[in-house]
C-alpha cells in the first residue's frame, strides 16, 4: 500500500481511534461490555499492527470515537448493550503514555492529533502554531502522575473506561481562540468557542 501521496492530495485516508491502540481482547475479562466498540477490540496483534501503520505513515490521523453512553447501559450484557465509550479527556495523555514508552514522538502525536486533521479537512486558520491563526493549544506536563477515578471524571456520564489506570501526563491548560478556557482542574466557561471555518477544496 503506498503511503507517499500528500495528504491534501489523497482520496482514500484512515484513522486509529486510540482505545484501539490501548486495548485488546485480553482486556474483555475485566471490562467486559465497557470496551464495546464498532470496530470492536480485537487482539494484541490486531492492535499492534494499527500502531505500526501509525508509525508508517499508512494511517494518517489519531481520533477518538468518543460516544458517552450511561454507566446503566454500558452495564448491559454485551450484545445488548451500545457501542462506544467516553474518550476526549483522556485520548492526549493516552498518546503522551505511548511517548513515555517510546514508542512515539511528540512531534508525531501533534502531527496526528493536530496538523493532520486539520488538513485532511480544509480547516481554516486552525491546527498549527502559526502568525494569524487561532491560539487553540493544550499544556501538558509529561511529569504529573495522575490515577483516573470517578472523582477526577469531566464526562457527564460519569464514568470511564480508564478508571484506575496511572498516567504520567497531565493536561494543565487548554486554550481556545487565544482564552485560557481550563486550568489545573478549573473551567474559564465565560469563554466560548466559534464555529469552524473551512478553506475552499483545491
Amino acid at each position: 500500500m503506498r503511503n507517499d501521496i500528500p495528504l491534501p492530495k489523497k482520496r482514500i485516508t484512515a484513522e486509529v481511534c486510540v482505545h484501539h491502540l490501548w486495548f485488546d481482547d485480553r482486556d474483555y475479562a475485566v471490562l467486559g461490555s465497557r470496551i464495546k466498540w464498532n470496530p470492536a477490540i480485537k487482539t494484541e496483534k490486531d492492535k499492534l499492527g494499527l500502531f505500526k501503520g501509525l508509525l508508517d505513515g499508512k494511517i494518517d490521523i489519531i481520533a477518538t470515537d468518543h460516544a458517552p453512553h450511561l454507566e446503566s447501559e454500558k452495564a448491559n450484557p454485551y450484545l445488548s448493550c451500545p457501542s462506544g465509550g467516553p474518550l476526549i479527556q483522556h485520548s492526549l495523555v493516552i498518546m503522551f503514555e505511548f511517548f513515555h514508552q517510546k514508542k512515539i514522538t511528540i512531534e508525531m502525536i501533534v502531527e496526528k492529533m493536530s496538523h493532520a486533521p486539520a488538513v485532511l479537512y480544509h480547516i481554516k486558520d486552525r491546527g498549527f502554531i502559526r502568525k494569524g491563526y487561532f491560539a487553540d493549544l493544550v499544556l501538558v506536563d509529561p511529569k504529573a502522575p495522575w490515577t483516573v477515578s470517578k472523582e477526577n471524571l469531566y464526562y457527564k456520564c460519569g464514568w470511564s473506561p480508564f478508571e484506575g489506570t496511572t498516567f504520567q501526563s497531565e493536561i494543565t491548560h487548554t486554550i481556545v481562540n487565544g482564552n485560557i478556557v481550563y486550568k489545573n482542574g478549573n473551567f474559564m466557561e465565560k469563554h466560548k468557542g466559534k464555529r469552524l471555518e473551512f478553506n475552499p477544496e483545491n
